[in-house]
C-alpha cells in the first residue's frame, strides 16, 4: 500500500501542468507622486533593473575600481637621481676604516632620494567592463528600491531659481512616509536625477550642500551608493535610460 502511495505521488507530480509565467510578473510597480508629495499613480518597473538579487562581491569590484580610476596621485618622492647634489664621493674607497658610499644622495643618507616611494606618475587606473558596470548599477538600485530609499516624481520644475521653493520642495517630499530624512540629513541627502536639464532646477538647488541635481544618463554606481536617497523625475523616461545602460 505504501509503495503504491509513492507512485501515485510520483505520477501526480510528473502529470502536473507547468505554470507559464504570466508576461506581467516581470515587472513591479512603484508610487509615482507629484512636486506636492501627492500620489499621482503606480508606475510598472522593469525586475531585471530594480529586481536584481544582492551581489556584494560584483558591487565591491566596479566601486573599488571607480575609485581607483577617480584617484589623483599627489604625493609624490624623488629617487637618489633626482636629488640635487652628491656628485662627489664622500671619501676614498679604502683606508679609511668607514664604510664605503659613492654619494651622499643615497637612500640610506640623510637628505638623499627616497626608495620606493609615492609617485605621481604611477597609474592607478583599472578596466571596468560594461556590462560589469551596468549590472553593478541594477544591483544597487534593486538594493535601495527594496529598502525604501528610491523615490519616483512625476515632474520637478520651477518658474525661476529659487531655493526657497526648492527647500520646501524637500520639506513636501519628506513628508512622505520613509523619505523623512531627506530634508534633513546634513550630507549625501539625495540625488535627484532629472530627464533633461533645467537651469532653474539646477540654480536652486545649487546652494544645497546635501542635494545634487544632474541628469539620470550620468548615475554610476559610485553616485547611487554615496546618497542616502534617489530621486528619479519622469520616471517614464528615466527608467528607458537606465534600461538601456547594458544595450
Amino acid at each position: 500500500m505504501e509503495k503504491n502511495t509513492t507512485t501515485t505521488k510520483k505520477k501526480l507530480k510528473k502529470e502536473a501542468p507547468s505554470v507559464t509565467p504570466d508576461a506581467t510578473t516581470n515587472a513591479m510597480e512603484a508610487v509615482v507622486y507629484t512636486q506636492a508629495g501627492k500620489e499621482a499613480g503606480k508606475f510598472a518597473l522593469p525586475e531585471d533593473v530594480f529586481g536584481v538579487p544582492w551581489n556584494a562581491d560584483l558591487v565591491h569590484q566596479v566601486v573599488q575600481s571607480m575609485m581607483f580610476n577617480d584617484r589623483e596621485a599627489i604625493a609624490h618622492t624623488k629617487t637618489r637621481g633626482e636629488v640635487r647634489g652628491g656628485g662627489k664621493k664622500p671619501w676614498q674607497q679604502k683606508g679609511t676604516g668607514r664604510a664605503r658610499h659613492g654619494s651622499t644622495r643615497s637612500p640610506i643618507w640623510v637628505g638623499g632620494g627616497v626608495a620606493h616611494g609615492p609617485r605621481n606618475d604611477k597609474n592607478f587606473n583599472r578596466k571596468i567592463n560594461k556590462k560589469m558596470k551596468a549590472k553593478a548599477l541594477y544591483t544597487i538600485l534593486s538594493k535601495k528600491y527594496k529598502h525604501g530609499e528610491i523615490l519616483f516624481v512625476d515632474s520637478l520644475s520651477f518658474d525661476a531659481p529659487k531655493a526657497k521653493e526648492a527647500k520646501q520642495t524637500l520639506v513636501t517630499l519628506g513628508g512622505i512616509k520613509g523619505y523623512e530624512k531627506l530634508a534633513t540629513k546634513p550630507k549625501n541627502a539625495a540625488f535627484i536625477a532629472v530627464s533633461k536639464k533645467s537651469p532653474a532646477l539646477d540654480k536652486s538647488f545649487k546652494n544645497f550642500g546635501n542635494v545634487t541635481v544632474d541628469l539620470l544618463n550620468n548615475i554610476n554606481p559610485l553616485i547611487a551608493l554615496n546618497f542616502k536617497y534617489l530621486v528619479i523625475e519622469n520616471p517614464e523616461v528615466s527608467v528607458k535610460t537606465i534600461t538601456g545602460k547594458i544595450n
